[in-house]
């Protein structure tokens, strides 16, 4: 089976993942204006009911900025949350309080999901978790091994489906949400685990997640496929506020967070 071939049926599959999650609802989209939840954005709108893309950042952060721009080129409702260095400590500990995480970096990047479950007023969240494990689009990846970048995928897969999951579905829980995972979707799991890794490969830093890309265009959204992304606790500016106040308090980020669950829990 060749790459196109491949493209067209591993996108038919997320497809019919997304339309099965959301035909019919009113779903939210926590939306970073890149590939994965751009094309999660795209597709929700030809199946659900009604869609709300939710942007969470700091001021004029990457995210936000990519985010507009987007919404506008997809046609959609947008509303932009704000990171401000008022509420991200009032956050940051009612996340710690809800999920007991301790992991700096858990915390980090999981606090665009914890304001979109927060603010958002669908019950259904959707976004674009997943993506990065098993279309491997991750940084660490390039210029791995066959057996090392299948393993490293494995095991990154393995720790979203237990610990970062876990965390997410104790914030959903609370606030009476509830998160799809499309690209999680056991059909598609399975459907990229028998290509050859070859297929999957990044060659370097600027064809990561390769293939998704050319889905987003064989589905006419080139300037999905385009986008470039950072991590959501830098595309959102998520650490820069951290660091911001972690500097006024003298303390490392670390120290920050041990600090207030130990204020919590203790």
């Amino acid at each position: 089976m060749d790459m196109v071939s491949n493209s067209s049926s591993i996108g038919a599959i997320f497809e019919e993942a997304v339309r099965n999650l959301t035909e019919g609802n009113n779903i939210a989209v926590a939306f970073s204006g890149g590939l994965d939840s751009g094309l999660v954005a795209a597709l929700t709108k030809k199946y659900a009911r009604s869609v709300t893309l939710y942007t969470v950042g700091y001021g004029e952060s990457y995210d936000v900025r990519m985010a507009k721009q987007m919404s506008e080129d997809l046609g959609m409702d947008w509303e932009y949350i704000p990171i401000t260095e008022d509420n991200i400590m009032e956050n940051l500990r009612e996340a710690i309080s809800i999920t007991g995480t301790t992991s700096p970096l858990t915390l980090s990047f999981e606090m665009p999901p914890f304001y979109v479950c927060k603010n958002c007023k669908e019950e259904l969240v959707i976004g674009g978790q997943g993506s990065d494990e098993i279309f491997a689009g991750y940084s660490k990846y390039v210029g791995l091994k066959d057996t090392e970048l299948i393993q490293m995928m494995y095991e990154d897969l393995d720790k979203l489906t237990t610990v970062v999951l876990a965390h997410e579905t104790k914030v959903a829980e609370h606030f009476g949400k509830n998160i799809l995972y499309p690209f999680l979707d056991q059909n598609l799991v399975t459907a990229l685990k028998g290509l050859d890794i070859e297929e999957l490969r990044p060659k370097d830093q600027e064809a990561r997640k390769v293939l998704l890309k050319d889905i987003a265009a064989e589905m006419g959204y080139p300037f999905i496929a385009d986008k470039k992304k950072k991590a959501a606790q830098y595309g959102s500016g998520t650490m820069d506020v951290i660091h911001k106040i972690c500097k006024s308090k003298g303390m490392t980020y670390s120290e920050l967070v041990a600090d207030i669950y130990k204020n919590i829990f203790s």
